[in-house]
């Protein structure tokens, strides 16, 4: 049994609450200087961190939590930008998958170094605050 919940607790949750939401805050902030949302950033990291760096459509919009027809809307608006590029092996359009293109790769690189660094500040607080727990 966990014993009960104190006063320590609930600021620890809090400190550490509150440290996610600047964590979050910097990542949409520094998304925005890059021109992108959020999710839009948030997508390119999930396409790139997949195996083989591509993804079906479907697997992004389980990923990212979105509907499928939503997630085809953000790759066609990636796609615009000259973000990511569809791949339909042998012209299946419900089998289509997507890839970073060259340019989407500096960006999403040049954005999760400015991440890395962040965490690395980050890290001696996020496990003080969790010990603490």
């Amino acid at each position: 049994m966990s014993k009960e919940i104190g006063d320590k607790d609930y600021r620890t949750l809090a400190a550490f609450r509150l440290t996610l939401r600047r964590f979050l805050h910097f990542s949409e902030t520094a998304a925005e200087a890059a021109g992108l949302s959020p999710q839009q950033h948030q997508a390119l990291l999930a396409v790139r961190a997949a195996p083989g760096a591509t993804m079906l459509v479907g697997e992004l919009a389980e990923a990212l939590l979105i509907r499928p027809h939503s997630a085809s809307g953000l790759v066609d608006r990636l796609e615009r930008l000259g973000l990511i590029s569809r791949i339909s092996p042998g012209g299946d359009r419900r089998q289509v998958s997507v890839a970073l293109t060259p340019e989407g790769e500096a960006v999403l690189a040049s954005l999760s170094s400015a991440h890395r660094t962040e965490l690395r500040r980050l890290r001696p607080l996020l496990e003080e605050l969790v010990s603490k727990l």
